[in-house]
């Protein structure tokens, strides 16, 4: 499942209807409407609504909040359609009925686009994203958004894979990404390299890491020792620990790291919110410095309460810019009346990418060609584009914990860069 972090909330106007769709790919030229000016300059389709303009007609009336739970069935009546696969019972319940209102939210902010969204419950389970999704596809679903977790990604996509359908899933897993099987989630594997460009930028050579042996370590770690590589530093020390229980590592590393004649000048700990604090505490019993010895992270980082952990003052992560989030929950909150998890702005994105596409691409809408364009979408959380094997790719800030918050020291770029770079 996506990984949640938390984010400040505003209220913000919902704005604007239909030049939010108009994609702006910088190979294809400019579409018919307004927002000239920014199109000439923008390589990405867009997909979040504009700020509005003077004398702009009013967005449409906001239709009944969605229901809190449950809620299979249908939202609009376009020519195209889209199965939108979510455990709406069971396992995640809850976030799901949450992505369900952040697609209802995305149909509406889009301005009723020609699209059906075939809403599908997965039941929290293999077997039944593999039903939901089958169901869809009898239906005429053309695309398959979902299913969030990684297992009933796997189901879904092979039912997809057999109508020649592609698949948008949510999980952060990256083995179940394949070619047609793209992931629109928060990958750790982005955030580790933007970590550690930033940390050799700034004029770090040599990286030490304390990693959990859970799965999550397991799949930072090799790209960890990977993107330290690719910039020219080394990795000077790893030490791994189980789950919960980080004294002895930690013992061990301080010892090679702090000692006489160490060269290790950025510590990588790719921990959750709910662990770190013990990973922290254990560092400032032995001895360990941030003011020497940078402290570095993940997403995971991005969570208040760990703000103030002596440890980790002067350490950065990397993150989605928290800007879109922030406005998107604040209208998210006015039409549902509740903070939404951190992970329901993938459905918001998910639906105005494919109103966007069918409007622009005609029947290659939803081809591979398509949605691997390298130059990638504007959404909800930033810049983001899809690799043929599946994985996705996100311009990321990175943010310094100092005073008790998280302070951008490095924006997310607007452009990322070239394939292959």
């Amino acid at each position: 499942m996506a990984r949640p972090t938390s984010m400040r909330d505003r209220l913000v106007r919902v704005t604007a209807p239909t030049a939010a769709l108009c994609a702006v790919l910088l190979s294809l030229g400019g579409c018919l409407g307004t927002d000239i000016a920014r199109r000439a300059t923008a390589p990405q389709a867009e997909l979040t609504p504009p700020a509005a303009v003077p004398g702009a007609p009013p967005p449409a009336p906001a239709a009944p909040p969605m229901p809190a739970a449950g809620g299979t069935g249908r939202i609009g009546s376009g020519a195209v359609k889209v199965a939108l696969v979510l455990p709406l019972t069971g396992q995640g319940a809850t976030v799901g009925a949450a992505m369900r209102n952040a697609a209802q939210l995305a149909y509406d902010e889009a301005q009723q686009p020609d699209l059906t969204l075939l809403v599908e419950d997965d039941r929290g389970s293999p077997d039944g994203a593999r039903d939901a999704t089958q169901e869809a596809l009898r239906q005429g679903a053309e695309i398959v958004l979902g299913p969030l977790f990684a297992g009933n990604v796997q189901t879904a996509a092979a039912a997809a894979r057999a109508a020649g359908k592609p698949v948008v899933g949510f999980s952060t897993d990256v083995t179940v990404a394949s070619r047609g099987v793209y992931l629109l989630s928060f990958l750790p594997q982005p955030e580790v390299d933007r970590v550690v460009e930033d940390s050799v930028a700034g004029g770090k050579r040599s990286f030490a890491a304390l990693i959990p042996e859970t799965a999550y370590g397991n799949a930072v770690e090799a790209e960890f020792r990977e993107a330290v590589a690719r910039k020219g530093a080394r990795v000077a020390a790893v030490e791994r620990y189980p789950a919960g229980v980080p004294g002895p590592a930690v013992e061990r590393l301080t010892r090679v790291i702090a000692g006489p004649g160490a060269t290790a000048d950025a510590l990588f700990i790719p921990e959750t919110a709910d662990a770190l604090p013990g990973v922290a505490a254990a560092l400032t019993k032995a001895g360990f410095s941030p003011a020497r010895i940078r402290p570095i992270g993940t997403a995971l980082w991005n969570e208040p309460s760990l703000f103030a952990l002596p440890a980790l003052q002067g350490g950065r992560f990397a993150s989605p810019d928290r800007t879109g989030f922030s406005n998107f929950s604040g209208r998210y909150q006015a039409r549902f009346g509740a903070v939404p998890p951190r992970v329901a702005s993938l459905a918001y994105d998910a639906v105005m990418l494919a109103a966007a596409l069918s409007r622009r691409y005609g029947s290659q809408r939803f081809a591979e060609s398509t949605l691997t364009n390298g130059s990638g979408f504007a959404g909800i959380d930033g810049t983001f584009r899809f690799r043929p094997d599946g994985q996705s790719e996100r311009s990321l800030a990175v943010y310094e914990i100092r005073n008790n918050a998280a302070i951008p020291v490095s924006p997310a770029p607007r452009v990322l860069a070239k394939p292959g770079i």
